[in-house]
This record gives C-alpha cells, sequence and structure tokens, in this order.
C-alpha cells in the first residue's frame, strides 16, 4: 500500500513539473501587462512590449486552462511501467471520449443541465484506468485476424471503450460526488485559521515520507480548495482560481484566500530552513566547519530560491525524526501565521524566491500583501535558528559534521552522471536486485528484491544527504541530479 501510494505521489511529479515554466509565462505577462501596472509604469507602454507580455500570458495561461487534461496524460505516463508513450496516448483519447460521452448522455438523458466538468478527479480516473488497462494488456495476443489490433495497438481501443462506461458514472453521480467535495471545503474552511494550521503541519509532516504529493493536488485542483467565480465562469481548486485571477486583467483588490494553501511556504522556505542551516552548522566543532561549509551553504540556498527542502530536512530527519515534526509544527503556524495577516500570494511549485517574486512582489502589493513576508521572515529565521541551535546541542543529534565516521562527508563530487550512475546501481545491490527505479525532484525512489543487499554507507559517500527505507525499497535524496541518475542507471539496465 505505502509503495503503491509513493508511486502516485511520484507520478504526479511529472505533469505538474510543467507548471513552473508555464506560470513563469502567465506571471510575467500578467503582471507587465496589467493596466494597473502599466499606469504606474508608463515606460511598459510600449505595443511591442505589451504584444509580447500578452503572448506570454496566453502562452502560460493555456497550460492552466488544460491542466485536467495535461494531468491525465501525465499521470498515465508516470504509472505505466513501460512503453510510457503508448499509455499517455491512450490516457489524451480516453480523457476526450469521456467528455464527449458525457456532453452526449447530458443530450439525450438531461437536457436542462448545461454541463459537468469532472476536471482533475476525471482527469485522474481515466488515468488510473488507463495505467492499469495498460500494464495488463499490453502484451496481449488476439487472434490472427484481428491481429493487426494486439499489443500496445490494442491499449488505446479497450481505453476508449471503457472511457465511455467512465463518462455514464460521471454523468449518474457527478453532480452528487461534486456536492461533498464543495461541502468538504466548506467545512475545511468552516474550521478557519486552525484548518489552515492543520493542511500546512500535515503537508510537511507527511513531506517526510514523500506522501505530501498524495494530498496537496486535492486542494489545489478540487473543490477541496474552494469555488471561485472569475471572469464570469465558476473555478474550482486553489491553483486554479489564483491563476485566473492572475489572467483576469480586471481582477482587483487581495487575490482570494485560496491562496492559504500557497502563502504560508514562503517564510518557512526563504527563511526558516536557511535559519536552521546556520544553527546546524554552528553546532558542528569549529575544526569540521570547513568541511561542510559549502554542504549547509548550498543547501540553504537551494532551499531559499527554489524552495526544494529536502537537502536539508534530511541532514536530521533520520537522527532526529522528532526534530521534524517541531519543524513540521513551525510549518503550520507560518501557514496560520500567513492567513491571519491576508498574505495572498500563489505559487507554481514551492515557496522560494522565485515564486515570491513572480506572484508577489511582480502582482503588487495591494493584492498580495508581499511586504509581510519579509517581516515574519527575520522572526522566523531567529525562531529557527535558536530552536535548533538549542535542541541539535542539547539532545546531541547527529547531523552532518557531527558524525563519529567522517566517512559519510566523502562525497564523490569528481564522478560523471554515467559513473555516478554505475556507482549507485552497485550500491543498490546491482542491476539484479532492482525491480523499479524511478525519481521525483530531489529524490531517488528504488524498488527493490532485497533490501538488505543496498549499501546505504556507499549511497551516502556518494552524495545522497538522506536514505529512507520504506517497505520493498528505499529513497536516497540526491537533489536535482536524482532524475539524471535514475535516467543513466535505466539506460545501463537497458528499461525505457
Amino acid at each position: 500500500m505505502f509503495t503503491s501510494l509513493q508511486k502516485i505521489g511520484k507520478a504526479f511529479m511529472l505533469p505538474i513539473a510543467i507548471l513552473p515554466a508555464a506560470g513563469l509565462l502567465l506571471g510575467i505577462g500578467s503582471a507587465f501587462s496589467n493596466p494597473n501596472t502599466v499606469a504606474a509604469y508608463p515606460f511598459l507602454n510600449i505595443k511591442v512590449l505589451q504584444d509580447i507580455f500578452s503572448i506570454m500570458s496566453a502562452a502560460g495561461n493555456i497550460v492552466f486552462a488544460n491542466l485536467a487534461f495535461i494531468i491525465c496524460i501525465g499521470l498515465a505516463v508516470g504509472l505505466a511501467d513501460k512503453d510510457k508513450g503508448t499509455a499517455g496516448l491512450a490516457a489524451a483519447v480516453s480523457f476526450l471520449v469521456m467528455n464527449a460521452s458525457i456532453n452526449a448522455f447530458i443530450t439525450l438523458f438531461r437536457p436542462d443541465v448545461k454541463s459537468i466538468d469532472t476536471g482533475v478527479v476525471g482527469a485522474i480516473v481515466i488515468a488510473f484506468v488507463v495505467a492499469n488497462l495498460h500494464n495488463r494488456y499490453r502484451m496481449i495476443q488476439l487472434p490472427a485476424v484481428l491481429g493487426f489490433f494486439g499489443g500496445s495497438r490494442f491499449i488505446p481501443i479497450i481505453s476508449s471503450f471503457s472511457a465511455i462506461f467512465i463518462g455514464g458514472i460521471f454523468f449518474l453521480i457527478w453532480p452528487t460526488f461534486q456536492g461533498w467535495l464543495i461541502a468538504a471545503g466548506h467545512d475545511i474552511a468552516g474550521l478557519g485559521y486552525f484548518g489552515t494550521f492543520l493542511y500546512g503541519f500535515l503537508l510537511r509532516l507527511t513531506g517526510a515520507v514523500g506522501l505530501h504529493h498524495m494530498i496537496y493536488p486535492l486542494f489545489w485542483y478540487t473543490a477541496l480548495g474552494g469555488v471561485e467565480k472569475v471572469a464570469g465562469k465558476s473555478i474550482v481548486g486553489a491553483q486554479n482560481i489564483f491563476f485566473a485571477q492572475l489572467a483576469d486583467p480586471h481582477h482587483v483588490g487581495l487575490f482570494t484566500r485560496g491562496t492559504r494553501f500557497f502563502a504560508g511556504r514562503f517564510d518557512t522556505m526563504m527563511f526558516g530552513l536557511p535559519g536552521a542551516a546556520l544553527a546546524m552548522y554552528h553546532c558542528v566543532p569549529k575544526e569540521k566547519r570547513k568541511m561542510v561549509v559549502g554542504l549547509y551553504l548550498s543547501t540553504a540556498l537551494t532551499s531559499f530560491i527554489t524552495g526544494i527542502t529536502e537537502p536539508i530536512e534530511f541532514m536530521f530527519l533520520f537522527s532526529a525524526p522528532w526534530l521534524y515534526v517541531v519543524h513540521a509544527f513551525y510549518d503550520g503556524l507560518s501557514f496560520l501565521v500567513a492567513d491571519l495577516l491576508s498574505i495572498r500570494i500563489g505559487n507554481t511549485f514551492s515557496g522560494g524566491v522565485i515564486d515570491f517574486t513572480l506572484f508577489g512582489i511582480l502582482q503588487g502589493n495591494d493584492k498580495t500583501h508581499w511586504i509581510l513576508v519579509p517581516l515574519v521572515g527575520v522572526i522566523w529565521f531567529a525562531l529557527y535558528y535558536f530552536t535548533f541551535r538549542f535542541l541539535i546541542n542539547k539532545f546531541n543529534v547527529i547531523i552532518p559534521g557531527r558524525e563519529k565516521d567522517e566517512n559519510v562527508l566523502n562525497v564523490v563530487s569528481n564522478d560523471t552522471i554515467t559513473n555516478l550512475a554505475s556507482s549507485v546501481l552497485d550500491a543498490l545491490g546491482g542491476k539484479e536486485n532492482i525491480n523499479e527505479i524511478d525519481a521525483c525532484i530531489t529524490r531517488l525512489r528504488v524498488n527493490v528484491k532485497d533490501v538488505n543487499k543496498v549499501d546505504k554507507e556507499r549511497i551516502k559517500q556518494l552524495g545522497a544527504t538522506g536514505i529512507l527505507e520504506v517497505k520493498g525499497g528505499i529513497q536516497a535524496v540526491f537533489g536535482a541530479k536524482a532524475d539524471l541518475i535514475k535516467q543513466k542507471i535505466n539506460d545501463i539496465i537497458g528499461e525505457r
């Protein structure tokens, strides 16, 4: 069950990975083509510039307008064992067939209903069905007269017929199911500031084992994250609402409260965790600090700039899991404080300075209250710094630089990715010990036949800042190199 949930979680990362680029286009284009911005900065009122910004805004907006379709394809590709391209094509066709079928059912049996939009929920259902059909039947052999339609060609066919059936089910149940989602969203909103804290706390807590990807998409893309009217259209999901308002040149005032599922991230990632990194560095004996200064500096900058936090978190997660709970509690408080102060900043991927600049500063303080983030950030930096420094020294928490065995600091930094991948494969027990290997943004996720054959210390020496053992495999944090290592290992063992 745990392994399956992890696989689903990492599959979400494939379609979501496109959002930062789309958000960049939409954020810059919308910010600099907004009539209020142009009025405030007349030098922007140049036709060529405004045309470019309008094109950028349209290019970014089209991604978010078709997010359900993109997620459907990406999930199917991520969940397929092999021949992923066929799974993606089958998912695309099936998603279109499902929606066409729903419209046909409405025309025939419920002409009083204008439309049924299943959004990301429908995309997820189609992706799961297609991936399961693909993994089970992609090698099917049909009778000779139908031989041409066997194998991978069978998948789009059987998936399309299944999509008609799924469309019929959604036609019957979706109004009721959507009502439940909206009611649940209202209940969460009814919890007020405590609900915001709980979301941030649980999101960070589940991030320790990589299951946070199972939580936030439900709030970002379904009615759990709210329902708003934007430019005359009903939009569901916190991130969908934010980007719809961002693309609306007539939107004035603060962005809506759906941003409470985003705004709390910035102080933790830009200020809190860098403060923790400085505290950990100061907890290292002075004679060893030269060996780890680059490690702590790079992880702090990674968190500040991009919002990728695993490199810092995995330095203390395994030696002191309770300290991670403290961190999750502080992160929940950050969401609570942001909500209390009406900070209304959205994001595409994470809470680093890139998203903060695009969706906070560039959108204006009157829409986001971004000026409050660095003010709270100073407090958050101090809170993390003094808490971590006290607890690490008080309970002698083992972090890089405080180990008795200094071999773990011998990171193999001169290896090429190919050589590094080969070394990692050996440390995983070799090709014969691998069932499946994949990666999310920072973690190498490996399902192995025998976890006892995995040399964890060797993997640490090869540059992993942390290793988490789960039933059936391990996760190793390699930062941005994780996906490159995965691809090279798959090349070595002959997977595609």
